[in-house]
């Protein structure tokens, strides 16, 4: 009998069964017909199902059989949209770490982070220890910093209420009050730095990324070290990563 981790929550695995069970090309299931062909009891299935149903994840339709539903479609189109994005950024962001000669990444906010969704490093740059699919704070970053700057009050808000500043460095902000003043600055600049707020000798430069209607969707910044960043070459590094970004930028008004 094979061993279950403990560690592994059982009732979310049988939700999980219980949904691959419409990747038999069949749209629509009774209870007892999922029951059936998953092994659950009645009970069990149907209590799956009524929490399924109340997250939107199935519903019922006019014969009060469950089919999926549209949360599961939003979910869907994210995976769709953010292997897009990946696809549309790879050059321009090679093109940029090229240029520039430093390593590049680009993210978008979710959960109240970073989330690196592509990532470009030049031979003569910094080899900066992220990875593609992993999570960094947002407001000790310059990528972070931007996206929160370009979003709406409510979601700054919201970001403030649920996120604890904690320091990195010295110079990492950990009041809500200098963050707020720090945003403003960023979107009136229309850049974000970060300067060596997550780790000393680390200085990072970003720009945010908008769809056609104006909505930022991600950023990109450049990260190198302290003792290469010149406070005269930000004009030229802006003029650099920007034209990556209008490229993206075409892409995404192409794309929606």
């Amino acid at each position: 009998m094979e061993e279950v981790n403990k560690d592994l929550n059982l009732s979310v695995i049988k939700a999980f069964k219980l949904l691959e069970v419409y990747l038999d090309n069949k749209q629509e299931w009774g209870v007892r017909e999922l029951a059936k062909k998953t092994g659950y009891n009645k009970t069990t299935t149907y209590r799956l199902l009524s929490t399924l149903e109340s997250l939107d994840i199935v519903q019922k339709n006019d014969d009060d059989k469950y089919i999926l539903g549209l949360k599961l479609f939003e979910l869907g189109n994210l995976v769709s949209v953010h292997k897009s994005l990946r696809t549309f950024s790879r050059i321009p962001l090679e093109n940029i770490a090229k240029d520039i000669k430093e390593t590049v990444h680009f993210g978008i906010l979710r959960n109240n982070q970073v989330l690196y969704l592509n990532k470009a490093e030049s031979e003569q740059g910094l080899k900066v220890s992220t990875q593609i699919g992993s999570y960094q704070k947002a407001y000790c970053t310059a990528l972070g910093k931007v996206l929160l700057a370009f979003s709406s009050a409510n979601l700054i808000s919201d970001y403030l209420k649920h996120v604890k500043l904690e320091a990195f460095t010295t110079n990492t902000i950990i009041t809500s009050k200098n963050l707020l003043v720090e945003l403003e600055q960023i979107k009136t600049k229309g850049y974000a730095l970060d300067m060596e707020e997550l780790e000393l000798g680390l200085i990072c430069i970003a720009i945010p990324v908008f769809n056609k209607n104006k909505e930022v969707v991600a950023g990109i910044s450049v990260s190198g070290p302290s003792s290469r960043f010149k406070s005269e070459n930000i004009a030229s590094y802006l003029s650099i990563i920007k034209k990556g970004a209008m490229e993206i930028e075409r892409h995404l008004h192409d794309y929606n």
